[in-house]
């Protein structure tokens, strides 16, 4: 989803920090593609995970077309932008030829200067810590794994440059739950959930001046009716935030069931909606207004969406 986000709204985002994910439109708009060959979400017997397997130049291909037709913003933007990205060896649900694949299409568009790939640490799928979680190699919730390395802080830093060092991970702000439903009218028939959590550091209440705004996207299974504070807590983020002034905003999917998205995954195979790769699709238009009401600017206006002659 952070990949999806940072592409279609290129013009607004400075940079992006992945997480054992794929390219850009990976899935096809197809589960069976999303689970066998952007990820191993299948079962080992019908994993088809090889190198080159996402075939980055046809999603170079759909992302010019998008832009195109301005469905997403132009990727020259993204040419400005730093990325960060980090694929754990033991990585058994993204494997590193996932991620390798993402660095060429994100290659295509940013100088190599611009990226960073951090693949040497033996990390089974999960948010990589340097003091609380699972085991580095294990997988399971809540999918936050102590390993030795602060993965939050590092993508902070190659995002937005050199800063203050945290000084611990107790968050020393408040965390704010709010009403999903303000983005996205009935959020539950979409694939999130009623209420999203927003962490405000000390500094940044009212106006907010000169604090910046960092998404966080959680993963499957680990939304906070999943894993409780979990990640909202212990992700990493927030004790950079304390210390740079980061608001950090963790919007929240959820369930659709019984087969569509079990997993509380956000769309990126579009089990909710066709456009979901695009500026107009469901969540990725309400992850976007929450982001313009932080951030004091004019609200998107909703596009117009055409299906087989009815425009709404």
């Amino acid at each position: 989803m952070a990949v999806q986000f940072d592409v279609a709204y290129s013009g607004s985002v400075v940079g992006a920090g992945i997480v054992a994910g794929g390219p850009y439109a990976c899935s096809r708009g197809n589960v069976s593609i999303a689970t066998t060959i952007c990820s191993c979400t299948n079962g080992t017997p019908w994993c088809g995970v090889y190198p080159g397997g996402t075939n980055v130049p046809d999603l170079i291909e759909t992302t010019g077309g998008y832009a195109a037709r301005g469905a997403i913003d132009s990727p020259a933007n993204l040419a400005n932008q730093r990325i960060w990205l980090f694929s754990g060896i033991a990585d058994s649900v993204v494997p590193m030829a996932v991620m390798n694949d993402l660095k060429a299409y994100y290659r295509h568009y940013i100088p190599a200067e611009n990226i960073s790939y951090r693949n040497d640490i033996r990390a089974e799928h999960a948010m990589p810590t340097d003091g609380f979680g699972n085991r580095c190699n294990q997988l399971g919730s809540p999918y936050i794994n102590n390993c030795g390395i602060d993965g939050a802080g590092e993508l902070l830093q190659w995002i937005y440059g050199p800063l203050t060092p945290k000084a611990g991970n107790e968050p020393t702000g408040r965390f704010v739950e709010f009403d999903q439903g303000e983005f996205l009218r009935n959020p539950t028939d979409h694939g999130m959930a009623p209420t999203g959590w927003l962490y405000i550091p000390p500094g940044c209440e009212g106006d907010g001046e000169g604090c910046k705004l960092h998404v966080a996207f959680h993963g499957c299974k680990q939304t906070a009716a999943l894993v409780g504070d979990a990640h909202i807590r212990n992700a990493g983020y927030n004790g950079w935030a304390d210390a740079n002034r980061i608001v950090i905003l963790y919007p929240q999917a959820a369930p659709l069931y019984p087969f569509t998205n079990p997993n509380s995954c956000w769309d990126w195979f579009s089990y909710d909606d066709p456009d979901y790769a695009l500026k107009s699709g469901h969540q990725m238009l309400a992850v976007k207004k929450m982001t313009e009401r932080l951030m004091g600017a004019a609200p998107t206006q909703p596009p117009v969406r055409c299906r087989r002659g009815r425009c709404t």
